[in-house]
């Protein structure tokens, strides 16, 4: 197993591969004056290395670096996290501790559900989301691809939000949101418009 992306988010999928008993071998970084991180070698290309979990938090990094490989890519589940054996989970996510996902739920790919982030049922996450530490996703809610829902964010149920917004820390969703919305506040209200 390779994680692409020598950083913070990095260690933490090293510890979720760790306590499954999956070895790490390397990271991959495009930072030429790493050579070792997290008690690993860092290697600065990825041909012919695989399977590769890309952790970088950015959801539009992410979608750049994914792209541009051509391997096999895994996914990481922490034994903490209680994952609904009826939901469906895209190759290259990354669920991490404490995080609960139930009946229904589809998750795409390269999606990331943060720390105690609760996602509820027959909820659809689209590809590249990061749902950020201790959000609360309720029922039948619908992510567009490549949206950040910021730590501590509450969306109620049914809501729809379009891609490629973010969705500033502590907000409170209550109505449907637009592609490409920037925004926070309790209730969420939209400051502006992302190219």
């Amino acid at each position: 197993m390779y994680l692409y992306g020598a950083s913070g988010h990095g260690k933490v999928v090293k510890e979720i591969l760790d306590d499954s008993g999956i070895e790490v071998k390397a990271f991959i970084d495009d930072n030429l004056s790493l050579s070792d991180f997290f008690g690993l070698p860092v290697l600065h290309q990825a041909n012919g290395l695989e399977p590769i979990i890309v952790c970088v938090g950015k959801c539009d990094v992410r979608r750049q670096i994914v792209e541009h490989l051509n391997c096999k890519f895994a996914s990481a589940i922490h034994s903490s996290a209680v994952v609904s054996p009826s939901a469906k989970i895209g190759e290259g996510t990354v669920v991490m501790q404490g995080s609960v996902i139930q009946a229904d739920v589809v998750i795409g790919k390269h999606c990331i559900v943060n720390t105690k982030a609760s996602i509820d049922h027959e909820s659809v996450i689209e590809d590249f989301v990061h749902v950020a530490p201790g959000s609360t996703i309720s029922g039948n809610v619908h992510i567009g691809a490549g949206t950040w829902i910021g730590a501590g964010t509450t969306v109620i149920q049914g809501v729809r939000i379009g891609k490629n917004c973010f969705i500033g820390a502590g907000s409170v969703i209550v109505k449907d949101v637009p592609d490409n919305s920037k925004g926070y506040g309790v209730p969420f209200r939209v400051v502006d418009t992302l190219k």
